[in-house]
């Protein structure tokens, strides 16, 4: 309960802060009240998970803060908005890289998910990366745009490819957070509210996610065929949930994606859109062997009574 109520305080004290100290204060919060719940199972795992979680949050903690004492140093300024600072924008644009699990600090994060429950996999990947999204938005002015589009461009990439072999679901989940996230930074600068809307329909659908497979227990590719007997209705709004995260045309998980890709080319950057449009097919595939493992495999099954086999019975011979 304590650390719930911490974590709920901690986003509340970052989203509505206007002082930097006051959004640091808050990440803090948040990354001590979701320690406790990594580490819940007291499983090796868990603890390494819990340690590579607490180290790089707390070098990311600190980079805001030494960005925000440039900026505050060199402008006189504490107010979010006003990160006018070069060295500052960069400082900051690491910093939340790192918070989120962009590329190339993205190492942490399928790790710390594997070791994870299904249910604290679910609080990283939605309300933990609300916070660090919420300063983007409010120094979405001041960001260098080359830095992030490249970011972006490298995590659907990285996210694509390093989910094609994956057999974890949940690090088939982190590597399919990675690629969103790239789609959200790429365009922060030029539509922040589009970034927010993306970010809260991925919320939807992968909480959904993670609800469905923790309700079949299902933790890798190998039990979620045999999952279809359990729950068949549970599993089909899995298959379609899969589908929309994939970005399929009539789903709701392509809207954010053809208003990000209509955004792009209205800023003449034709290319950027292409190009992310065409690693977003690398997601396609995994998601479309996660659907159709989910629901059209059927599982080995055995039946439970004995077959009856017609044997040939001897004919009858009648004695003379």
């Amino acid at each position: 309960l304590i650390s719930s109520l911490s974590l709920l305080l901690g986003t509340t004290i970052t989203i509505s802060s206007n002082h930097w100290m006051m959004a640091w204060t808050g990440l803090e919060i948040n990354t001590l009240a979701i320690i406790p719940l990594i580490s819940k199972s007291h499983h090796p795992r868990a603890i390494e998970a819990t340690i590579k979680y607490f180290l790089v949050q707390a070098a990311a903690s600190t980079l805001v803060l030494f960005s925000s004492m440039t900026n505050a140093w060199s402008t006189g300024q504490w107010d979010i908005t006003q990160l006018h600072h070069p060295t500052s924008s960069l400082l900051l644009t690491t910093a939340i890289a790192m918070k989120l699990g962009l590329v190339p600090f993205h190492f942490w994060f399928p790790e710390v998910l594997q070791g994870s429950s299904m249910t604290t996999a679910l609080l990283l990947s939605t309300m933990m990366k609300f916070p660090p999204i919420t300063i983007l938005f409010l120094t979405s002015n001041s960001l260098n745009s080359t830095l992030l589009v490249t970011m972006a461009i490298a995590s659907a990439a990285l996210g694509g490819w390093t989910g094609l072999n994956q057999t974890q679901i949940r690090k088939i989940l982190a590597f399919s957070s990675i690629s969103h996230l790239g789609w959200m930074t790429i365009i922060i600068i030029y539509n922040p509210k589009l970034t927010l809307l993306t970010f809260y329909l991925y919320s939807v659908l992968t909480a959904t996610v993670f609800l469905t497979l923790n309700t079949t227990n299902t933790l890798k590719l190998s039990t979620m065929m045999t999952s279809w007997t359990k729950t068949p209705a549970l599993n089909t709004t899995l298959m379609l949930t899969l589908l929309s995260l994939a970005g399929l045309p009539p789903l709701t998980g392509f809207l954010p994606k053809w208003l990000i890709i209509q955004e792009l080319t209205k800023q003449e950057m034709t290319m950027a859109a292409i190009t992310i449009a065409m690693l977003s097919l690398l997601g396609l595939f995994f998601y479309l062997r996660l659907a159709y493992y989910s629901t059209i495999t059927l599982p080995p099954n055995s039946t439970n009574h004995m077959k009856q086999w017609h044997t040939n019975k001897p004919a009858n011979t009648s004695i003379a």
